[in-house]
């Protein structure tokens, strides 16, 4: 009698489930669109089924992570800032909800999620903005390939490397102290690798998105950037390093829903659809990335045995110290 009177719960708290789930969506159709603000990339596929499976309109409008904070903030205190939903690094969303721009939503999609993805009842982590070492498997011989974070700064690489730039770029500053807390036995140890890819004299870009460009020419034969370009970039001659007992490190990817949505209901049905197992495969299989939905991968091959890792948040005075030590070491000018 006991199993059945539970059995009769779950069933019935999924009923109600369902029931919201189905008012909501009704709503989200009547504000016919949401507007997605974020910095990943690639993502139209998603835009698309989303607007297929719900009939609601998906417009995506792309804000690189070296401005997404400035830009949001001046749009916001402009009255101007008309996103429904905001995906970011989990910096990024932090600083936003600081400064009120997330709405409370805990998105019923996200049960499965491993529990320090949750992280309040403004912010949901979905993913792990993954870095990795990525090369020209056509220039590169497999003996040169890095075996090692360490390798990149052998003078070997010098006027081959491609990277976001260290000096204002988050996730690169971030991915750098990184290695710092989760690699290197001393910062003696890390310090001596930073000079050593400076002097390496990297090309820099503006943020990942260009990095696999000069690689795929042949301008540059490695880059400092992110295995799902190895997707993206198909049929292009990329691969990554598989770096030895060292783990694969990158910043949280975070979701949330506007404090000043014009179309809050759609902005809840956006958050679920992206959450759930279908978008989820999607990110994974046609964007690349690496998403924290439970037994998903994407189709590189090595991921699913990788130990990838969420490093810590660095706070904005942190990043904006670690910035300005980067500029002088790299001599960004």
């Amino acid at each position: 009698m006991k199993k059945l009177i539970v059995a009769f719960i779950a069933l019935f708290a999924a009923a109600q489930l369902q029931a919201a789930d189905n008012a909501n969506l009704a709503k989200a159709k009547a504000e016919g669109k949401v507007a997605f603000y974020a910095n990943i990339t690639a993502v139209e596929p998603i835009m698309k089924a989303f607007t297929g499976d719900t009939g609601v309109k998906a417009e995506y409008t792309r804000i690189s992570t070296t401005k997404f904070v400035a830009t949001a903030i001046t749009e916001h205190e402009a009255g101007k800032f008309m996103a429904d939903v905001i995906q970011g690094p989990q910096p990024v969303l932090d600083i936003l909800k600081e400064k009120g721009m997330l709405a409370t939503y805990r998105s019923p999609a996200a049960a499965g999620y491993p529990d320090w993805s949750k992280k309040d009842d403004k912010i949901q982590l979905f993913g792990i903005e993954y870095v990795a070492y990525i090369y020209n498997k056509e220039r590169v011989k497999p003996a040169d390939v890095p075996k090692r974070y360490e390798d990149l700064a052998n003078p070997k690489w010098k006027d081959k490397i491609v990277m976001a730039n260290p000096a204002n770029h988050a996730t690169t500053i971030a991915w750098l102290i990184g290695l710092k807390e989760n690699v290197f036995k001393s910062e003696a140890e890390w310090m001596k690798f930073v000079k050593g890819l400076a002097a390496n004299k990297p090309m820099f870009v503006a943020s990942f998105g260009p990095t696999p460009a000069p690689i795929e020419s042949g301008e540059k034969l490695i880059g400092i950037s992110m295995p799902k370009y190895i997707v993206t970039k198909a049929p292009a001659p990329l691969d990554w390093a598989r770096v030895q007992n060292q783990p694969l490190m990158g910043t949280p990817r975070a979701i949330g829903v506007s404090a000043t949505a014009p179309h809050p209901a759609a902005a809840r049905a956006f958050v679920d659809y992206w959450l759930s197992q279908k978008a989820a495969g999607m990110l994974a299989k046609d964007v690349g990335e690496y998403v924290l939905a439970p037994g998903v991968f994407p189709p590189i091959e090595g991921m699913d045995k990788a130990k990838v890792i969420a490093i810590r948040e660095l706070s904005d005075d942190e990043t904006k110290k670690w910035g300005s030590e980067f500029k002088k070491i790299f001599d960004v000018k």
